[in-house]
């Protein structure tokens, strides 16, 4: 009973979870003392009913509990990060989810050695005298390239071992430390003036465009090309917003704006008195809130200071005060070892920048309204009864030959577009396709740390994968609606021209047969065929793989038999050869035991 389990809480920080009548994940929260928190969301008196003090959306989220769990925590602080840890790979349904967790590179330079070069990196690199530059939301390689096109620094990472001049020398871009025909002091002050060209980098337009100007006269357009392209990608590292502080600080500007049910956090990083990177996301949400708000700029800073995340300066500015400020600090505190301070200007250059980032923040949400198909999203929601709007999509696909080199493809969508960075794809055991796609939506399902749940399951398949998807699902906890959609059957053989299948949709309380120039019906043929188009890309990649290496066995002398046999049995070639001589020769003959292992010596 609900009530009771609200009287039964601890007096203890921790995490807890609100589920419905149907074991659904709601909503994940952390408090200071649990039992307080949860009992600040109801009134016990004539009923157990939602607090009058709740929004509508919390208030609607309270009256479908009816079930809480919870995990005690050491401190608060544990809780918060427990809590955020939560939200990204359950996806409770009302909760604010962040999705996008990348780590953006940085330039760095290790200035503890005697003639150090710059590189690019997305984790903290071990060093007394390590020197960050960034992030870099865009841009990075390109900047780094034109480093080195102006400034004679040692151009290859392993050019000192060599002790010899290299090609870069001959055509004066380096001035061969290598052969010491410059000194430590004399290079020292070449990095400095790189490190200057960091920190402004317009100082490297000159440059390039006297390159440019040069391969076109020489005819190579191509290499001129690029090089445009890089001056075009320097400018608007230093354009995009025109922000010149006096004092040469270091510091991150958080900003969040808000229009009807969309948010945007806005992400200054101030490098020597200069704006040299600008991120903004969007998040969805059905109501604005200051509490909302707060979610959002606790969930967005934790992972902009992730524990292996370089960082340039441990001071934080937010346009607004939120409430989990000073955990959050106490936590980046912890995480780095070093005094992470949070703080909200209120007068002066810091809140002139704060009101800048609102207002990009604000021309963002603009920009999105603009240029994406809401409508259609929302429309796609309503029509197959779903609780999320599906912004972001997974879609699977088996493929096989005969049971053979059995593999499963996972495709990315989101916000309309195919996110190639976040396709997925794995090797199977399974030999049916019931069993393939088990294996390859539980393997999703346990790594869902690594890469946020979707809003939507797309499933190649009919009523019974739906079923088993829904399960899988419901076993992680993570809250993900599921459609399957079944390709139409002509002479027993799967139809897939486009424009004129008539594939049956599945959803858990209904069947649908749309009409095939039926718009929703055709954004999930996209993302099926798609889908299926990675998966067959990466099953011919296997095959042709598997067949050079059967192509080696028989060359040992191994019959098609007995390869056959190795291969049912363990799957794949890799875990033949990993196999021990006893195994082998117990499922073949000491013979092909006897080849395989003289190969392998």
């Amino acid at each position: 009973m609900l009530s009771l389990e609200i009287k039964n809480l601890p007096n203890n920080p921790g995490v807890y979870q609100y589920f419905d009548a149907n074991s659904r994940l709601l909503y994940v929260g952390k408090a200071k003392i649990l039992k307080n928190r949860v009992k600040s969301y109801f009134i016990f008196t004539p009923k157990l009913s939602p607090s009058p003090r709740l929004s509508p959306r919390i208030a609607k989220m309270i009256s479908e509990t009816t079930h809480i769990e919870y995990i005690i925590t050491p401190t608060e602080a544990d809780a918060l990060i427990l809590e955020n840890s939560f939200i990204k790979q359950l996806k409770p349904k009302y909760n604010i989810l962040l999705r996008d967790d990348k780590t953006y590179p940085y330039i760095y330079i290790d200035l503890s050695q005697n003639f150090p070069r710059f590189d690019i990196t997305r984790k903290i690199i071990k060093g007394d005298k390590i020197r960050y530059f960034g992030p870099f939301f865009s841009g990075c390689k390109e900047l780094l390239d034109a480093i080195y096109l102006n400034h004679k620094l040692i151009q290859k990472q392993n050019c000192l071992k060599n002790k010899k001049s290299c090609m870069f020398y001959q055509i004066k871009r380096c001035l061969a430390p290598c052969e010491s025909k410059i000194s430590k002091q004399e290079y020292a002050k070449i990095v400095n003036q790189a490190i200057k060209s960091l920190q402004n980098p317009n100082i490297l337009i000159p440059r390039l465009q006297e390159l440019m100007q040069t391969y076109a006269k020489n005819l190579n357009f191509e290499q001129a090309a690029k090089v445009r392209d890089q001056i075009n990608t320097i400018s608007l590292l230093d354009t995009k917003i025109e922000v010149d502080i006096a004092k040469l600080e270091n510091f991150e500007m958080f900003a969040i704006a808000s229009h009807h049910d969309i948010y945007c956090v806005v992400r200054f990083s101030i490098n020597s008195g200069k704006i040299s990177g600008v991120k903004s996301e969007i998040i969805k949400s059905r109501e604005i809130s200051s509490n909302e708000k707060n979610e959002i700029y606790k969930q967005f800073i934790l992972d902009s200071f992730s524990i292996d995340t370089p960082f340039t300066s441990t001071k934080l500015y937010t346009l607004d005060e939120f409430d989990d400020s000073k955990l959050v600090s106490e936590i980046l505190t912890s995480r780095h070892g070093k005094k992470f301070s949070i703080q909200t200007p209120k007068i002066g250059e810091k809140l002139r920048i704060a009101n800048i980032a609102r207002q990009n923040a604000e021309l963002s949400i603009q920009r999105h309204l603009s240029n994406n198909n809401e409508s259609f999203y929302y429309e796609f929601a309503k029509y197959f009864s779903l609780s999320h709007v599906p912004f972001s999509v997974e879609c699977f696909d088996n493929s096989h030959l005969f049971g053979e080199a059995s593999v499963a493809a996972m495709i990315r969508y989101e916000n309309g577009e195919f996110i190639k960075e976040k396709y997925r794809h794995m090797h199977l055991d399974s030999k049916n396709d019931y069993e393939q796609m088990r294996e390859s939506l539980s393997m999703r399902a346990m790594r869902f740390d690594k890469l946020n749940p979707p809003d939507l399951w797309v499933i190649d398949g009919g009523k019974a994968l739906l079923d088993l998807a829904h399960d899988i699902i419901k076993s992680s906890g993570a809250n993900i609606d599921v459609i399957a959609i079944s390709k139409e059957k002509i002479n027993a053989l799967a139809h897939r021209a486009k424009g004129s299948a008539k594939d049956k949709i599945y959803t858990l309380n209904a069947t649908f047969s749309l009409d095939t120039n039926d718009k929703k019906l055709q954004f999930l043929q996209k993302l099926r065929d798609e889908a299926h188009r990675f998966a067959i890309s990466f099953h011919q990649k296997t095959r042709r793989k598997n067949d050079m290496q059967s192509s080696k066995l028989k060359s040992l002398g191994i019959s098609d038999a007995s390869i056959a046999k190795l291969v049912k049995f363990y799957g794949n070639f890799d875990k033949i050869h990993q196999a021990s001589y006893d195994e082998i020769a117990k499922l073949t003959n000491k013979s092909v035991a006897d080849k395989l292992f003289k190969d392998k010596n």
